[in-house]
């Protein structure tokens, strides 16, 4: 079996590549472990917190344990289905800040400043704002990806921002246009009712095309002979066999597999690749190491009347949003409810926003239980641009074997003064008149725990991934040692091998990555077709004149 180009990992960058790809001609075979994305959980934008709790279309995954946690091993949920994790995530839509891109461009990304990105951002968005303000200058319109906003119909949601308001800061209309910082609507890739993946957008009007197949099977290694990926060897239906490339190899199987999949072909660190009895083929030492994400805390207050969406969490209230939802695609389950944002800066000198807010008009955890009885509601708050590092291995040879992931979270002095900095922040803000009629008391952190050390033992017990991994390969300059591909998505070491997602970001970009890592299958997918990448835009984001002596 063979192709031109064969892609490993149907997920948000995967599918874009096969759908440029193949909207040029191009024979493309793209290998997914995963399977289908049909059935309510996934397509329900308000069931979001039970496809990434089942086996069926997560692989499961755990860090290990983490030492500046207690020792606490958490989730990290990888998408195992077509639209990989598009079909499992949160569902919101941020590119990111336009200084993300300018150090990736500053630290040998050549390329890939915000200039360079806008136009794919704007190539890939279908944007609508539902009547709820926004930049439409700024945005695309008739993109693979629909971008909607909610019917913000809780009076939680528009407290939240008022609040903010309260507080001092600024309201932005749309922190994915000219202004991300403030407190405003959030987007959400939700079409008509329904989650709009990376699947629905893109590879399955690409299988549509005669030239597009999709073939479900483990991916084991990347076939290397004499210097030059020819193909993948994978497991499917109990045997293993090689699917051939004409043209090229393209990894985009996750910041989680795709470094193992290099490791195990041969492409990494060579001590790390001799532990494991593995022949060095490109001695890349930044396979792996660089590895990043989003920590958050959720700050939950109950509320003093019953407006929150409690009433829907028993048995008759999501018997009512399920059949409302498969009635007519309406209600609560048309949307993921998180319809408000905020991206703040945590203090004077800080040029533009390291704080994202998520709020939410319910207290409950990512894994559906609720924290208390009763009505309440939520904001998740982290900082975007933690220092720790960590790094991703192999555990063994066995392909079979999870990946040994290590994040090292909360190793620096800094990632504890930004914790504590965002209870104090959040706390402020629910005390602000906005919500005076409905805020009751704090559930969590509690109102007993004030002093820095209080704070550090909750943040260590009950600080959880917003699930954004990332940098295990990252780009840079073919003559940067730690560098993994370079600008143009080639390993470096390796002819006919690209890799193209999360993994090649060179830092964490300001929010959630999925629409980053669509704009990267989109540019990527210009470079692997050699064509001229779209002309750069040349627009200016609105950065607070008094950043430098003043936090909001």
């Amino acid at each position: 079996m063979q192709a031109e180009y064969v892609i490993v990992g149907a997920g948000s960058a995967g599918c874009a590549m096969a759908y440029r790809l193949a909207e040029a001609g191009k024979r493309v075979l793209i290998i997914e472990h995963g399977g289908t994305d049909a059935g309510p959980f996934i397509q329900m934008p308000g069931a979001l917190s039970y496809p990434m709790n089942m086996s069926r279309y997560d692989w499961g995954y755990m860090s290990e344990p983490e030492p500046h946690l207690g020792g606490r091993r958490l989730a990290t949920p990888r998408g195992k289905v077509i639209g990989g994790s598009s079909s499992i995530n949160g569902m919101i839509y941020v590119r990111g800040h336009a200084r993300d891109f300018d150090h990736w461009r500053d630290q040998g990304a050549d390329g890939w400043g915000y200039a360079d990105v806008l136009p794919y951002f704007r190539r890939l968005e279908n944007w609508h704002s539902g009547g709820h303000g926004g930049d439409p200058a700024w945005r695309g319109k008739d993109g693979p990806l629909h971008i909607t906003r909610g019917a913000r119909d809780n009076v939680l949601t528009h407290a939240f921002v008022e609040a903010g308001q309260q507080a001092g800061y600024p309201v932005t209309g749309d922190y994915n246009g000219h202004q991300q910082e403030g407190f405003g609507p959030f987007d959400m890739t939700v079409w008509k009712g329904r989650r709009w993946s990376a699947a629905s957008a893109y590879l399955k009007p690409a299988l549509k095309r005669e030239n597009c197949t999709l073939v479900r099977a483990f991916a084991r290694r990347v076939v290397i002979t004499e210097g030059r990926a020819t193909g993948v060897e994978i497991t499917r239906n109990g045997k293993v066999e090689v699917i051939h490339a004409e043209a090229e190899v393209i990894l985009a199987a996750s910041s989680l597999n795709s470094p193992k999949l290099l490791m195990l072909s041969g492409v990494g660190p060579a001590a790390h690749l001799a532990e494991h009895g593995i022949d060095v083929v490109a001695d890349r030492a930044g396979v792996g190491q660089n590895l990043q994400d989003h920590l958050e805390l959720y700050i939950q207050a109950a509320a003093s009347k019953p407006v929150s969406l409690y009433k829907y969490w028993n048995l008759a209230g999501k018997a009512y949003v399920g059949a409302r939802w498969l009635l007519n695609r309406s209600g609560p389950g048309a949307s993921n409810q998180f319809e408000s944002a905020a991206f703040i800066r945590s203090a004077a000198g800080v040029d533009y926003p390291d704080i994202q807010y998520h709020f939410l008009p319910i207290a409950i955890r990512y894994d559906g239980q609720a924290s208390a009885e009763g009505h309440g509601f939520q904001a998740h708050v982290g900082p975007m641009r933690s220092p720790s590092r960590g790094a991703v291995s192999l555990r063994s040879a066995d392909p079979q074997d999870a990946p040994r992931i290590l994040f090292n979270y909360m190793s620096t002095d800094q990632d504890w003064q930004d914790f504590r900095r965002c209870i104090r922040l959040t706390r402020e803000i629910f005390e602000q008149p906005a919500f005076a009629p409905y805020f009751k008391f704090e559930i969590q952190p509690g109102a007993d725990l004030q002093s820095d050390e209080e704070l550090d033992g909750f943040i260590r017990e009950h600080v959880e991934s917003a699930y954004h991994p990332c940098g295990t390969a990252r780009m840079g300059r073919a003559d940067d040692p730690m560098a993994v591909v370079d600008p143009q998505a080639r390993v470096i070491g390796v002819d006919g091998l690209r890799l193209a997602d999360s993994s090649v970001f060179p830092r964490i970009t300001n929010g959630n990555l999925n629409g980053p890592s669509i704009m990267v299958g989109e540019k990527a997918a210009d470079h692997i077709l050699g064509r001229t990448p779209l002309p750069p835009e040349n627009a200016e984001p609105w950065v607070n004149p008094d950043w430098q002596t003043q936090q909001r």
